[in-house]
């Protein structure tokens, strides 16, 4: 399935599996923003210690299994992913800020 993450002084294997779904239940996503997303995922991986292993969306909501080291806490991992992927894509496509209002791309949940 996936390697080991080798340090210094560890050995780790940790593997979740994320579900985030849109604000309010919205069907968005396209084939179009589903790639301008894992291209996002793309980036944030080559920044961070963080390997996307799948990554499958719906209209609704989005799937990750990532791999991840032990010093990057689940919180700050949904925190970071959350933002910057958002960002980015409101950033690529403008539409769809018009069909989310409030300025959120996921749910707080």
């Amino acid at each position: 399935m996936s390697e080991h993450i080798h340090k210094r002084h560890n050995k780790s294997l940790l593997l979740y599996h994320l579900v985030f779904p849109l604000k309010y239940r919205k069907s968005v996503i396209t084939d179009d923003i589903g790639l301008s997303l894992k291209s996002i995922c793309i980036d944030i991986s080559e920044r961070y210690e963080v390997h996307f292993i799948e990554i499958g969306y719906e209209p609704d909501h989005v799937h990750f299994l990532l791999q991840s080291v032990p010093t990057l806490s689940v919180s700050d991992l949904v925190k970071m992913l959350k933002s910057l992927t958002a960002k980015h894509l409101f950033r690529y496509h403008p539409e769809v800020k018009a069909k989310l209002w409030g300025g959120n791309f996921w749910t707080s949940g």
